[in-house]
């Protein structure tokens, strides 16, 4: 194939330049969206519309021996088609002409600076990700669906106190740009194609960052015990933690349930790996607590004071789920815990006889379960002399999804 035959021309609704006006003349095959060949009047026998698999597009492309011109909205190269065509016909073949992406617009729209947004993408895939997200970064762009718009994610946020900037047909005559809140956005109908803004008016960034558009890891993790505030020596132990959080797996675009949280130290760890996390926990001094805990090492947790397995029945589906604490009700929580967890529930315990139950109840679910015994000891001085202290045993029991 030659060198620049197929040229992907990004429309931003900014006016055609001489040299693409003679590309779209001159081609052979002109492939893109219903609205783009409508709107530049293509005839029909040297058109192809860009739909579902692209399956058929492709072969067109394929089958055509002249040049090739590729309409796509915005900036192609940014969650566009030029992966794809790459990948079918080769980097070589191709010539990409980017408009201005349409995240880039909407920013502009906003007044607002976006290389501190992390941007996600819902469309022609499973939005979950794109939501918990959303949950846990102060400003963040999605890329919608016809399937999963708007109105669809202001629904599952809207729990949360976030501001939404929708728009609406970027570039084009009847351009709409909305700014409201989840409530208000769920409630109304919107036009294709679009794209929203989500954000956190209370704790955008507002110091002048060094990379752009990623959720920055921390420099460490399973803390030591005297950076979160605890009641009596109630706390998942840092070796203990860290075992857990490996299990867990948390990062960003996973939603995390942390039950029975305790002083939330689980919980916080999950949210500065990245993870959207959910803190149950009944007792309010302990909610208190995890509120105080998660403001200081600057992360944002939703904490639901109330009892499980009741409250559970409610919340979205958690990638992963932590159980440190269960009161009376252990095997309905991790029942349900097992049917609702996509990746991995893992649990803690410190009493023999909820060992073997817990990982009957896993394998009983069709989860892979593993059993660990953790025992950590930590060096002491004595005078001159040292010992070791040991810290308390616990067995971690997690089941995972393959």
């Amino acid at each position: 194939m030659n060198r620049g035959r197929i040229t992907v021309v990004g429309l931003d609704g900014r006016p055609l330049g001489e040299e693409i006006e003679r590309l779209l003349a001159d081609a052979a095959l002109v492939a893109g969206g219903g609205r783009h060949l409508e709107m530049f009047e293509v005839d029909r026998d040297r058109a192809v519309v860009l739909k579902g698999d692209l399956s058929e597009a492709f072969v067109r492309i394929e089958d055509t021996e002249g040049p090739v011109v590729v309409l796509a909205s915005g900036d192609p190269g940014f969650f566009g088609i030029v992966r794809l065509l790459g990948e079918r016909f080769g980097r070589e073949t191709l010539r990409v002409l980017p408009g201005l992406s349409s995240v880039a617009l909407v920013f502009a729209r906003a007044g607002l600076s976006w290389n501190d947004a992390v941007t996600v993408s819902a469309h022609g895939r499973d939005p979950h990700r794109a939501v918990n997200v959303c949950r846990t970064h102060p400003k963040v762009a999605v890329l919608t669906s016809p399937d999963f718009g708007p109105a669809e994610l202001a629904e599952a946020l809207g729990g949360l106190d976030r501001t939404f900037v929708v728009a609406e047909k970027l570039g084009e005559a009847d351009e709409r740009v909305f700014q409201g809140d989840a409530g208000t956005v769920a409630g109304k109908e919107w036009k294709e194609p679009n794209v929203v803004l989500v954000f956190d008016e209370v704790r955008m960034p507002g110091a002048r960052g060094w990379i752009s558009s990623s959720p920055q890891s921390p420099s460490r993790w399973a803390l030591s015990e005297e950076e979160f505030e605890h009641r009596s020596g109630m706390i998942t132990k840092p070796a203990t933690r860290a075992f857990v959080l490996s299990r867990l797996g948390p990062g960003p675009g996973d939603l995390i349930w942390d039950i029975g949280a305790g002083s939330g130290s689980v919980a916080i760890e999950c949210a500065r790996l990245g993870a959207a996390v959910i803190a149950i926990e009944r007792d309010p001094e302990s909610c208190a607590l995890i509120s105080r805990n998660a403001e200081h090492h600057g992360v944002r947790l939703q904490i639901m004071e109330a009892p499980a397995p009741g409250v559970m029945l409610d919340l979205p589906e958690p990638d992963a789920v932590f159980i440190g604490g269960t009161g009376g009700a252990f095997e309905e929580i991790v029942k349900l815990s097992a049917v609702r967890a996509r990746r991995a529930v893992v649990l803690a315990l410190v009493t023999l006889e909820r060992v073997v139950p817990a990982a009957q109840l896993l394998e009983d679910r069709g989860l892979e379960v593993e059993s660990t015994f953790l025992q950590a000891s930590r060096m002491k001085g004595v005078g001159n002399l040292h010992r070791l202290a040991a810290e308390s045993a616990v067995f971690v029991i997690s089941g995972s999804r393959q």
